[in-house]
């Protein structure tokens, strides 16, 4: 479906990121992957479904870099068709504590970096008079959770962003959507799943159940391959006229 299309994901290298690269790979979508850590295993996982990929180290809190990714892009692919805007850091602590370096941080990486990256690959999608920008914000561009003020400012800010780009290209060819996931089983979660485990004394089930039941009704966790093939839909012609949304992949949360 996407065969001839490039997609550059960024913060792709592992977790919600890499399952979507793989999904839009898997449609024949050309694959720019973005982030840290391991490199060769993602590019490997990607190029093993027969089509194109590169790699660009860019670290999203540098517009500098961010342009120098974007300039590699079409460089080497020819420009951007499909921009997943995914990269994103957390820390939690109160407001009244909340390092400011931490809130510079993920301000930059989580909101500030999206629409530097829509800005430089909107004027090629519009040229082109077709183009898919999918952000990947949270049920927390939705909804609140305490100790977590940047990154729901953050969310909340790319869920606006979405919405003004969509509506800025309504009569083209060019969409722009955000999908908002809940609790996601990537590595990231993993790990306070272990810390929970380790807090209340538990094992791994049990803090699941526990981390899942504060927020999450279905009691089981979205997978990044469903977010994948969510983006596929997105970017399909049957969501032609799906703009501006911010669809909840939540397991109900928002819903309550």
């Amino acid at each position: 479906m996407l065969k001839g299309k490039t997609a550059l994901v960024t913060g792709s290298t592992s977790g919600i990121g890499l399952g979507v690269a793989l999904a839009l790979a898997r449609q024949g979508a050309n694959i720019v992957l973005n982030g840290f850590g391991d490199v060769e295993g993602p590019k490997a996982q990607v190029a093993a479904l027969g089509v194109q990929v590169g790699y660009h180290g860019a670290d999203m809190s540098k517009p500098a870099e961010i342009e120098a990714m974007m300039g590699y892009a079409a460089d080497a692919f020819g420009g951007v068709d499909i921009l997943v805007n995914n990269a994103g850091i957390q820390f939690v602590a109160p407001v009244e504590s909340f390092p400011v370096e931490r809130w510079d941080a993920i301000l930059a990486i989580n909101l500030s970096s999206a629409f530097h990256t829509t800005r430089l690959a909107l004027p090629g999608m519009q040229a082109r008079n077709w183009g898919r920008i999918v952000n990947i914000a949270s049920v927390h561009g939705q909804v609140a959770s305490a100790q977590k003020s940047a990154y729901v400012a953050a969310k909340h800010g790319v869920v606006g962003l979405t919405k003004v780009t969509a509506l800025e290209n309504a009569t083209t060819g060019v969409t722009c959507n955000a999908i908002c996931p809940g609790w996601v089983l990537t590595p990231l979660v993993q790990k306070q799943v272990d810390a929970r485990a380790a807090a209340d004394g538990v094992d791994n089930g049990e803090a699941t159940r526990r981390l899942l039941g504060d927020k999450q009704p279905s009691m089981q966790f979205t997978t990044p391959e469903e977010l994948g093939e969510l983006a596929v839909f997105l970017c399909s012609a049957a969501a032609n006229n799906v703009r501006g949304v911010a669809w909840s992949v939540d397991g109900g949360w928002t819903a309550q």
